[in-house]
């Protein structure tokens, strides 16, 4: 029986589709890359209503991330609108539980990545990436960006960072993914595939 392929978890919460629509291409580029898959999850809303229980498995989409989705994947890349110019709070609180991964030193050298979405065009899309690093760097990943031989870097009016794909949703967060934006997506998905494959023998040194 062949070995299961490494997988990239691309994990994202989105509110109106926007970030979703994000995830799915970045997934679709890690999987033009043989070898490799990805594993798409996203995470739970938080409620300030202690009482307030969502269902265990979402009514559409992707199922809810677990913590061994994270610790077995071989790279992550982290999806999430801003608010107010961070990431919104269910994706940091799903993150703010891998204290047992920390512990373990489960992520480190694993390539990472971040991608966001927004209503405004300066709505805090690169604060937002470079917050979202923050942790990935304190659990000993690589972070890995949109170099700028993707020259769609040059050419957007819309989204797209050196920090990640990002998108321009709207002010009604109805704007479909633009060509830039799609083809940004789809290369940080393949270069982050890459790169898992490259690292993964400093991975094996730590399990």
């Amino acid at each position: 029986m062949s070995a299961p392929l490494p997988y990239v978890l691309v994990l994202y919460y989105s509110r109106h589709g926007a970030t979703r629509a994000m995830a799915e291409q970045l997934a679709a580029g890690v999987e033009s890359c043989r070898g490799i898959e990805a594993r798409l999850r996203t995470v739970p809303p938080v409620s300030p209503t202690c009482e307030a229980v969502d269902p265990e498995i979402p009514d559409e989409g992707a199922v809810y991330a677990s913590l061994d989705d994270l610790r077995h994947c071989a790279g992550l890349a982290i999806g999430s609108p801003t608010r107010f110019g961070n990431m919104a709070a269910p994706l940091k609180h799903f993150l703010d539980t891998t204290s047992e991964l920390w512990l373990g030193g489960a992520l480190i050298d694993k390539p990472a990545t971040a991608f966001t979405s927004t209503s405004s065009l300066h709505g805090g899309q690169e604060s937002t990436l470079l917050t979202m690093l923050v942790p990935l760097l304190h659990h000993g990943m690589v972070y890995a960006g949109l170099p700028y031989s993707e020259t769609e870097l040059m050419e957007t009016t819309t989204g797209g960072t050196p920090y990640g794909a990002s998108h321009l949703a709207g002010k009604r967060s109805d704007r479909t993914l633009d060509d830039h934006e799609r083809q940004l997506a789809r290369a940080q998905g393949k270069r982050l595939a890459r790169l898992a494959m490259a690292l993964a023998p400093l991975q094996e040194s730590h399990s």
